[in-house]
């Protein structure tokens, strides 16, 4: 069951490729894939059927929908150069977090933390909010979390406390 969400996930993402972004479609569709990204996880450990392969179809179905969503907004959405470096920052320290993780702890370190699902969901608000709401603003809100998760989960790496 947990399986089938996920690749309703890949599959919702897809479909967004075919509509305007900021349309009734587009957004039931990006609403549609966000929650099935909530709901797979939730589905797999109360039905006890976690699985390598659902962990791996979890993150191909992540990394489609990111890249999806990267297609249809970045095209349409006027980034100012600010962001971008604030942007790069946060990439550095996560890079940073990947190799100390690998250096101390010998293995690839993904933290799930609660501010990283916390900044996870602000950024999945930005598509949400960017018609009341303008990117310049809402933008310092999510960078601020995902700054904060990133060095927290630097921390959390080097001393072990995944």
């Amino acid at each position: 069951m947990a399986n089938t969400i996920t690749f309703f996930r890949i599959a919702a993402s897809t479909v967004l490729l075919f509509y305007p972004v900021f349309t009734p479609a587009f957004y039931a569709f990006y609403i549609a894939a966000g929650l099935s990204d909530m709901l797979d996880g939730f589905v797999a450990r109360k039905t006890d059927t976690v699985s390598k392969l659902g962990a791996r179809l979890d993150t191909i179905a992540d990394f489609v929908f990111v890249v999806v969503c990267l297609i249809k907004l970045l095209p349409v959405l006027s980034i100012p150069a600010w962001l971008y470096g604030w942007i790069g920052i946060i990439a550095l320290i996560k890079v940073v977090n990947i190799i100390s993780g690998f250096a101390v702890q010998k293995k690839l370190v993904a933290v799930h933390s609660v501010m990283n699902k916390a900044t996870g969901a602000l950024l999945f608000l930005i598509p949400l909010t960017i018609p009341a709401i303008p990117l310049k603003y809402s933008a310092i809100v999510v960078c601020a979390a995902a700054s904060f998760a990133a060095i927290q989960e630097g921390h959390f790496i080097r001393t072990g406390r995944e």
